[in-house]
């Protein structure tokens, strides 16, 4: 449909398609203006966009309605739907008395590590560093993505720019991670400055994925999503610590009822373990490599004993 032509929905009176796409605009710059996150600007976008799109009138409320019920879609993207709408009412002073779609908790797939490394290692080394971020903080993207030169000192990270109402956090990194990281381009004050935006970034990380999965006969890789490293960082660590305020802080969430899920992803078929001895520092240093956990140390055999999950 061109600029020119118009619509009539519910039996309402035409309305030119150039002014929902003003509307549209105008709502969006004003999300800028409020200091709304790009990610969170184009995903309003994204849904108005579809919904004019699939004949729903913006501007008469009640004509949205039918337009998500009929939508093939999962109950939650609809729920993401409305919460997107009734804020474009809002500042359109529009009433809307939104339908009820509940979201529906699901329990998040989780790779195995080595699904992980396949990923990372399929990427160029400049371009490794972001997932490899991940998978060492379990932040979200847009927080890695945000982070900048000044939030790593020499191997601790912080995330000082939190995301989601979650709290600010401070992580140790492997020694060579942090070498890949200063190793990029200082082009900008934020570490990833130099690169595009975090969507593209996104798209082109979607098609490399898309090319490992079917060169590696690994259907699993091709699930792997940013977010597919906090969950599974998340559930390593709770099934290494047993510490659920742990992941809590790692996290950074503010509710532990949003922590509790990563206690039943994983079972594992026994709690038995390789326990090893060190009797000086290189040993000890070259156990923690291996991902040995330090036990507790004893003074009659001047021994520090180790442990490993079988």
């Amino acid at each position: 449909m061109s600029a020119t032509e118009s619509k009539t929905v519910a039996g309402k009176s035409p309305i030119a398609e150039q002014d929902v796409k003003g509307k549209i605009t105008e709502y969006l710059w004003h999300l800028k203006k409020e200091g709304r996150k790009d990610l969170t600007i184009l995903a309003h976008r994204k849904v108005l966009t579809r919904l004019a799109g699939h004949g729903a009138n913006l501007l008469d409320p009640e004509s949205l309605k039918g337009t998500i019920a009929n939508e093939q879609i999962h109950v939650n993207s609809k729920a993401h739907y409305v919460i997107v709408y009734k804020s474009f009412a809002e500042w359109l002073n529009l009433y809307w008395k939104p339908p009820r779609y509940k979201f529906q908790r699901k329990i998040p797939w989780i790779p195995t590590e080595t699904d992980l490394d396949q990923l990372i290692a399929g990427f160029k080394q400049r371009t490794a560093v972001f997932p490899m971020l991940l998978k060492e903080t379990m932040a979200r993207s847009g927080e890695v993505w945000d982070l900048k030169w000044t939030d790593l000192n020499v191997n601790i990270l912080t995330i000082s720019t939190p995301e989601k109402n979650n709290d600010p956090r401070q992580f140790k990194i492997s020694d060579r991670l942090v070498a890949l990281v200063n190793a990029l381009p200082r082009r900008d004050k934020r570490i990833f400055g130099s690169a595009t935006n975090l969507n593209n970034f996104r798209g082109n990380f979607t098609k490399r994925r898309h090319c490992l999965a079917r060169t590696l006969g690994n259907p699993r890789i091709d699930q792997i999503t940013f977010h597919t490293f906090r969950h599974f960082g998340a559930t390593m660590l709770y099934h290494k610590t047993r510490d659920i305020l742990l992941v809590k802080q790692q996290l950074g969430h503010r509710y532990i009822e949003n922590t509790m899920v990563y206690t039943q992803l994983i079972t594992f078929e026994s709690d038995e373990y390789n326990t090893a001895y060190a009797r000086s520092l290189e040993e000890e240093d070259k156990l923690i490599k291996a991902g040995f956990e330090f036990v507790r140390y004893n003074d009659k055999e001047q021994i520090a004993i180790y442990r490993k999950r079988k």
